[in-house]
Parts: C-alpha cells; structure tokens; sequence
C-alpha cells in the first residue's frame, strides 16, 4: 500500500528534476542579444503653434455698465414680465390634476385608443395605469396635452427660461415598446 502512494511522489520528484536550469543560461543569453537589437522609436516633438494675439476692437462698443444700457432693459423687462404673467395667471388658479405630481420621464406612454370619438392615450405612471385625452394635464412644468397620436402624445408646457422669464415650449410622450 505504501509503494503505490511512493510512485506518484518518486513521478512529481522526477518531473521536477527534468526543469533544471540547463537552458536557463542560453534563454538569459537571447534576452540580452534581443535588447541589444531592438531600438525604441521615439516620434519627435511637433513645433508648437506660434501665437497671434488679437487686437482689441470693441473700444467704440456701448458700455455695458452705462445708464442707457440699464434703461433699455428695464423698459424690455417690463413688457415681458407683462406678458409671462398672463401666460403664468392662468395656470396657476386652477385645480392640479393627478398626474401633475410626477415628471415626464417618470410616465410612459403604453398605448393609445379612440373612446367615444375622441383620441384617448394610456400612460403608466408608478405601476398605475391612467387614460389622458387632449385637454388634461401632465408634468410638472404646466404641460397641457394638445394632440394624442397612435405612438405620440404632444404636450405643451410653461418653463422658466435661463433668465427667468416664463416660455412655452413643446415636449412629447412616445409610445414605449415593451422589451421582450
């Protein structure tokens, strides 16, 4: 019993001894003729761009800071804000309807119908499922519903733009396919 357990050790002793260092000095010997043979390519530096400074030529320009520069925009302010509080006054009497609490992208478009005449869309909204028709409410940004399409509901919403003023503008709710 103990000579076959003997026989695959004597095996693994004998393996081992084959793996000597007889070729050790011939592979040492290629590695130092290859680095001597091989030379690194090295691509030059390219010459920098010379620089050409511009000359100054806005010296004739209005003066950003002066006392007519200011009046003209308070005059334009006020024709605007003016006209963003009666797109705003609107929206902001009236009741909120359910979905106004969720934004766009938290709502998906699973369908579209015709009910009674009237084109009806199908929107998933946490699990939930709701029937929008032209007229309704959705978004958080004031997004009335203007048209329904087979694959689009086409809204349109009053945002702030970067300097505060109130726009419209036009989103879409495309019909999402279910993945498979």
């Amino acid at each position: 019993m103990t000579a076959v357990r003997l026989v695959p050790a004597v095996l693994a002793v004998a393996a081992l001894a084959g793996c000597g260092s007889s070729n050790v000095e011939e592979i040492q010997a290629w590695m130092t003729q290859q680095r001597a043979q091989t030379k690194p390519k090295i691509q030059p530096i390219p010459e920098p761009k010379k620089f050409t400074p511009q000359a100054y030529t806005q010296e004739a320009a209005v003066d950003p800071f002066s006392s007519q520069k200011l009046t003209q925009a308070l005059k334009r302010e006020t024709t605007q804000s003016t006209s963003s509080a009666a797109l705003l006054a609107p929206e902001l009497s009236r009741r909120k309807e359910p979905l106004e609490g969720y934004p766009l992208d938290a709502m998906v478009m699973v369908g579209s119908l015709v009910k009674q005449g009237q084109p009806v869309a199908l929107v998933r909204v946490d699990k939930l499922l709701y029937q929008v028709r032209p007229g309704n409410y959705l978004g958080q940004n004031y997004g009335r519903i203007v048209k329904i399409g087979e694959s689009e509901v086409s809204l349109r919403e009053i945002v702030q733009d970067a300097a505060g003023e109130w726009i419209e503008r036009t989103a879409t709710l495309q019909l999402q396919e279910r993945a498979k």
